[in-house]
């Protein structure tokens, strides 16, 4: 959006206050999400009275589930522009200030895709790059409204990825973060699939570190498995929502994987990469979730010992099928057994970040520690950015953002680690 802004001659202002074009671009996954989009809709509302606002426009998820509604809710909403039409946000913008709407609302089922010939403003650090290689879900979980808000799936071409990678890493980006809906089911709509996104994504000479994000295990290939073990740019890194571990609540979710394929699958990964760092997530108190099927979740964690686990508290989202599902487990059982995972998980990640005491690693440096500047902050490999720990560096050494430089574990404190630095990476600094 803000790049087809910025070609049509619009700029980005310092703040809401002296801003004559707000937009505000919504979540509506889960209730939290829902609830923060409303607080800020309000919040900048406020600013068509005691700022500059001539135009206040809501768009994102929020807009294309509930457009009817807000607009009775929201009157001081002067623009709903759906998942599939921000593309049109600059030509939408310029009709309303000319007057020549006749709605507020722009929602239809999503089909647009980008491609590297849209025009983009990167807002993430410089060497930071997020790259976007599909829209859009078929697998249809019985908890997530995904597919209802982003439609179906559309890949993007590889051509096209590998363009845009080149470009973003000629900015500056050292680190490729590979996002989508669902990564696994890359190009199931075209002749392409993710092991040749990945080969040609190792082509491009300035990108040093690829992550991989969301990759169910279902799908897992032993192509993608083999191109990951021989990378030297991809990070043994994967996340993999895993969601339970109990066949049964894997059923009423409708997802394909069972226990033992999970089990199987993430073997396989150890086997070709022994030392990925796994990051998942789970839903504690799915409809229908008995304390023996809580328990084999827990054993599950135990088990795989992944690094980073992210802790969902089911919650009933209309319009999903799990919405109308019997058996819901009463809120405060949902709540214990959220701290019960939040125990296990952080006793595991303890253990595995004291594991790395003594190893020297490769560090991107994100810049000074945000409580004082005789520290530095930076991720290795096995962290992505702002969802997992950080390794902070204590020998007060002043090294540019984004430069990657050899630095040895001396201490780990929860999530973080504490390191010194060795030496620079030769070739990557």
């Amino acid at each position: 959006m803000l790049g087809k802004l910025d070609r049509e001659g619009y700029r980005v202002g310092p703040s809401p206050q002296k801003a004559k074009i707000i937009v505000v671009n919504t979540c509506s996954f889960i209730e939290a999400a829902k609830e923060e989009s409303i607080d800020t809709i309000l919040e900048l509302a406020e600013y068509k009275k005691k700022g500059q606002c001539r135009a206040l426009v809501v768009s994102g998820c929020m807009a294309q589930r509930y457009s009817t509604e807000l607009e009775e809710a929201l009157p001081e909403v002067d623009l709903f522009i759906g998942t599939g039409e921000y593309h049109k946000i600059a030509i939408l913008l310029k009709a309303l200030e000319e007057g020549s709407l006749k709605r507020k609302s722009f929602v239809d089922i999503p089909k647009f895709i980008h491609t590297d010939l849209d025009p983009r403003i990167k807002t993430s650090p410089p060497h930071i790059a997020w790259l976007k290689v599909s829209e859009g879900c078929n697998r249809n979980c019985t908890f997530c409204i995904i597919p209802t808000l982003r439609g179906k799936l559309r890949s993007r071409k590889t051509a096209s990825l590998v363009a845009e990678a080149h470009r973003l890493c000629e900015l500056g980006a050292k680190e490729l973060n590979i996002i989508s809906q669902d990564l696994s089911d890359f190009g199931s709509d075209s002749t392409e699939d993710l092991g040749d996104l990945l080969l040609g994504l190792e082509s491009v000479e300035k990108a040093h570190w690829i992550r991989l994000f969301y990759y169910y295990p279902e799908d897992m290939s032993e192509r993608v498995m083999k191109i990951m073990a021989r990378s030297k740019k991809i990070c043994p890194y994967l996340d993999m929502p895993i969601q339970h571990f109990s066949t049964k609540i894997l059923k009423r979710m409708n997802r394909k994987a069972t226990t033992q394929m999970i089990d199987e699958k993430i073997k396989n990964l150890k086997k070709w990469i022994p030392h990925i760092i796994l990051r998942t997530s789970v839903i504690v108190g799915f409809p229908g979730e008995t304390e023996e099927d809580f328990e084999e979740l827990l054993s599950g964690i135990r088990r795989h010992r992944f690094h980073h686990l992210g802790v969902f508290q089911y919650s009933d989202e209309e319009g999903t099928p799990a919405f109308r599902l019997k058996d819901k487990v009463p809120r405060d059982i949902i709540e214990e057994r959220y701290r019960r995972v939040y125990e296990v998980q952080k006793s595991i990640a303890n253990d595995l970040g004291r594991e790395l005491i003594g190893q020297t690693l490769p560090v991107i440096i994100e810049g000074n520690h945000e409580e004082t500047d005789l520290l530095l902050c930076g991720r290795h490999r096995g962290q992505a950015p702002d969802i997992d720990g950080k390794v902070i560096i204590n020998d007060g050494k002043i090294i540019p953002r984004g430069n990657i430089v050899q630095v040895q574990i001396t201490d780990a404190l929860g999530y973080d680690l504490l390191g010194r630095i060795i030496s620079p990476s030769k070739g990557l600094s």
